[in-house]
């Protein structure tokens, strides 16, 4: 039997559904995104994230009208979008304009969810282009500043809550340090094979939830692969309860508190994704999981370089590769 989504409670004081639908595809074109969207909504979903890097935020502005229009949803409030600033406006002048940007290509007076996307900063001339030709344009962010920005936003009413993506534990003690209007939420890598309990646990600490990424490996993307559902351990579970390796890793998030972002834009497998809230993992599966070697795949190799602000991949993750 399937239930409904459950909701994660924000330091904000607004709540986020437990599974989103993602959108970081790059190369889906506009009309298919609507549809699935649409074809979401349809079966249930509520939440959706996306990025002004990855230009989807008018199919998916145009698939919630069309949801409104044709009575899968009564109000723009039944939903819960998050977006994402790209490094190019990762400038203190920036943050709210670019939010502005966002919300004109949504059609939306307000985004429920508003992330740094990187820790990182691209000269303004630079724009949305990636990989980045210049790395000279890799120049040094001011987190205070833009931080500031985000703030701004939030005490303005564009967005309903704030948080940062791919931020170290480092990174986000940092922030704390000096942040007025703390993180809702930090958006990183989360899978079986790159646990982050150290990060997790930290965000846990400091009331900010932890949204997981690429819990099934990010297939399609530069950086992607398939090894993650194809380990033997998590196999062995999904035999046993009759489930998939998907449903069994995004499962294992959920009992431990993290929200997931899964990206799929075919319909069977976006039900397949929602039918994990009525069943759960014994503490020796769990502990199975835990023992899975290792490693980071999303590196963010693209926004290091000798000729830019930060030199090497140890120093973006401040060693916690």
């Amino acid at each position: 039997m399937k239930m409904g989504i459950p909701e994660i409670e924000l330091n904000s004081g607004y709540k986020m559904p437990a599974v989103a639908l993602g959108t970081a595809s790059y190369v889906t074109p506009k009309a298919e995104v609507v549809q699935a969207v649409l074809h979401a909504i349809e079966r249930g979903y509520r939440s959706f994230d996306t990025a002004a890097h990855y230009g989807y935020e008018e199919a998916i502005g145009e698939a919630i009208a069309e949801a409104l229009k044709c009575g899968l949803i009564e109000s723009r409030s039944e939903v819960f979008v998050c977006s994402k600033m790209f490094a190019c406006d990762n400038h203190a002048d920036r943050v709210v304009p670019a939010l502005k940007k966002i919300l004109q290509n949504l059609k939306f007076e307000y985004l429920d969810l508003y992330l740094i996307h990187w820790p990182v900063s691209l000269n303004p001339e630079n724009g949305f282009a990636y990989p980045i030709a210049n790395k000279k344009h890799l120049v040094p962010f001011d987190c205070k500043g833009v931080w500031s920005g985000m703030e701004e936003c939030q005490r303005l009413g564009l967005a309903k809550s704030i948080g940062v993506s791919n931020f170290s534990c480092k990174k986000l003690e940092d922030l704390l340090s000096f942040a007025t209007i703390p993180p809702a939420v930090n958006q990183v890598e989360i899978s079986p094979e790159w646990q982050q309990n150290k990060l997790v646990d930290l965000c846990k600490a400091n009331g900010i939830v932890v949204s997981g990424y690429s819990p099934l490996g990010s297939i399609g993307q530069i950086w992607g692969s398939d090894r993650v559902v194809s380990i033997e351990a998590l196999k062995d579970i999904a035999k046993a309860k009759g489930k998939s390796v998907p449903q069994v890793i995004l499962r294992w998030a959920h009992q431990r508190g993290v929200a997931v972002v899964v990206k799929t834009f075919t319909p069977k497998r976006m039900e397949e994704n929602l039918d994990i809230f009525d069943w759960e993992l014994s503490e020796e599966e769990c502990k199975k999981i835990s023992e899975i070697p290792q490693s980071r795949r999303n590196k963010g190799k693209g926004y290091v370089s000798e000729e830019g602000a930060i030199k090497s991949v140890e120093e973006l993750w401040d060693g916690e590769i």
